[in-house]
């Protein structure tokens, strides 16, 4: 006979403890908090790409993989964080990511060479996969009505991040004598994160388990070997080398080829972040509606602005705008379904199996993202390696996401 595991034990006595709702909204407005700092925290090093390519003589294509090698990390660490939920806890999971992305973002800043900095950075994306998946496994299980808007509600964080990192970065940076400095104040915040996490967040929250209270014939697979977590996993890993060699790259091109400054170039990256706070209304379009046809459709618009995103002598307005516009299309929409469709691939109480596959995938590809395009720009042109990159890639995708049957999923 099975036994059950230290998770399901706390959950099933933890709603006996009827929480109010206001008090898991306060809990879960703690967490989302630490989300920003780890959605902020990988900023980092894109924001000092040009700093820390001059303080480790590194080349174009060794900057360009720093500034998005952290997904590496995210990709590998993903399932295995599912299969520790499972055996431990959310809380205890969470916890033990913020801790592990803060002592890898302090370690970073010791580090002496591309090989040193490529394994910090690893080890960071390792503690943000043990975040993200307890993030999305429980938002996506108290808030069961609404999975898809709930999902959307964490990828805010995101959006919160892209803006508050270029103000806090820039504020930082003013005030300290060295990028080291900076990145050294970033981890202390995590590490008080983690203390007030510890004292205030109560497993009757993070261990619920309202997902698996309906009934298993809403429908969805009961392993990840299905028709629609196959296709969703490649259309991950294509989202994931575009948006983050988009973030690993944009700041880079309006430094070298437009004549920014510094803040000039990672406040444009604030606008990316303007636009992903509309995850909320994204992820609402996918609990309304087909999630293959809104995947579909918001993939087209991502054809179209990687064609123009990275053109050269376009106007500050411009720039502004089009950061804003991917923001609304890439992560407030396609990165919110395609974390909700891998959920609803599978059964309601596998929710932590679809955070884990979608973490994995989508950062596995991320992992490669500032790589590709920094690879592809030298050889060729910034532009033409958004068209290669951004472009025809997401249109590959367009035409596999045609393959993914909704009727299957669990509804």
């Amino acid at each position: 006979m099975n036994q059950p595991s230290p998770q399901n034990a706390q959950a099933a006595a933890a709603p006996q403890q009827n929480g109010s709702r206001g008090a898991a909204f306060a809990m879960f407005g703690l967490l989302l908090i630490a989300y920003v700092l780890m959605s902020a925290d990988r900023y980092l090093v894109s924001a000092f790409g040009k700093q820390i390519q001059e303080a480790l003589s590194l080349s174009g294509p060794q900057r360009g993989t720093l500034t998005t090698i952290f997904t590496l990390g995210l990709g590998i660490a993903g399932l295995p964080a599912g299969w520790l939920i499972a055996r431990s806890s959310r809380k205890t999971v969470l916890m033990t990511g913020i801790v592990i992305f803060s002592l890898a973002t302090a370690l970073a800043t010791m580090a002496g060479g591309f090989g040193s900095m490529f394994s910090y950075l690893v080890l960071q994306g390792i503690g943000m996969a043990m975040l993200a998946t307890s993030m999305f496994s429980l938002a996506s299980s108290y808030f069961a009505k609404n999975r898809v808007a709930a999902v959307g509600a964490v990828n805010v964080c995101f959006g919160l991040g892209a803006i508050v990192a270029p103000i806090i970065i820039s504020f930082l940076a003013a005030s300290s004598k060295t990028w080291q400095e900076t990145m050294q104040t970033f981890a202390a915040f995590g590490i008080v994160l983690v203390v007030l996490i510890a004292v205030t967040v109560r497993p009757w929250f993070s261990e619920t388990q309202h997902a698996a209270h309906y009934n298993e014939g809403t429908g969805g697979a009961e392993t990840l070997k299905n028709r629609n977590t196959i296709i969703l996993a490649v259309l991950s890993i294509i989202y994931g080398l575009n948006v983050y060699g988009f973030i690993g790259s944009y700041p880079t091109f309006l430094q070298k080829t437009e004549g920014y400054d510094l803040p000039g170039a990672i406040t444009m990256i604030k606008f990316f972040g303007y636009g992903s706070l509309l995850s909320i209304f994204g992820g609402m379009l996918g609990d309304k509606f087909s999630p293959k046809w809104v995947i579909i459709i918001f993939s087209v618009l991502a054809v179209i602005l990687g064609a123009t995103l990275f053109m050269p002598g376009l106007s500050v307005s411009a720039h502004k705008w089009l950061a804003f516009s991917y923001g609304i299309v890439g992560p407030a929409v396609l990165y919110t379904n395609l974390a909700g469709a891998h959920i609803k691939a599978l059964r309601r109480n596998l929710s932590r199996l679809g955070s884990s596959m979608f973490v994995s995938s989508i950062y596995a590809g991320a992992a490669c993202g500032g790589f590709l395009m920094s690879y592809l720009a030298e050889r060729f042109s910034w532009q033409q390696a958004a068209y290669i990159q951004m472009s025809l890639l997401t249109l590959i995708g367009t035409v596999l996401a045609l393959g993914l049957r909704t009727n299957e999923m669990s509804k």
